[in-house]
């Protein structure tokens, strides 16, 4: 199972969200694929915000190995899931979305379990609790993404 992340710059949630789930994949003992991207090129191979990576590290995710890439169409017939982290990013990968893409488009909080939480927020402009609450976000939805998706063995 191939599963992206996708932001606006993939430099901070879309990156802490790929090394969560590369970490709690790997704890579970699950073989997916794990990606991320923007709908933007403002970065493109780029590490991600230290910001980002400081916080990830603190709480035992690795984002080092991460580079910014932006999402193309080809990614709706490489990935199973495109799992935004906002509407507007949503909205921006639909605008690109082939009719007869493999991928299915959805929002990454579709799998919190708080349905008031609907987006993970930008934390770029703000300080360090934007970014610890990124990871607490991601954290949640994602273990609750691979229990409803199940295992997935090599």
């Amino acid at each position: 199972m191939r599963i992206m992340f996708v932001c606006l710059g993939n430099i901070c949630r879309s990156p802490t969200a790929h090394a969560i789930a590369e970490t709690i994949g790997k704890q579970r003992g699950d073989n997916y694929v794990i990606s991320s991207s923007g709908t933007s090129a403002y970065h493109i191979g780029q590490s991600p915000d230290p910001r980002s990576v400081h916080c990830g590290l603190s709480r035992g995710y690795n984002l080092n190995h991460i580079r910014a890439q932006k999402l193309e169409v080809q990614d709706f017939y490489t990935q199973d899931y495109i799992l935004t982290m906002d509407q507007q990013n949503y909205l921006d990968a639909k605008e690109i979305m082939p009719d007869d893409a493999h991928a299915k488009l959805m929002r990454l909080m579709e799998f919190h379990p708080d349905s008031s939480v609907n987006d993970v927020p930008d934390p770029y402009y703000g300080g360090t609790k934007g970014f610890d609450k990124v990871v607490s976000l991601c954290e949640v939805a994602i273990t609750n993404l691979f229990n409803e998706l199940g295992s997935v063995k090599s």
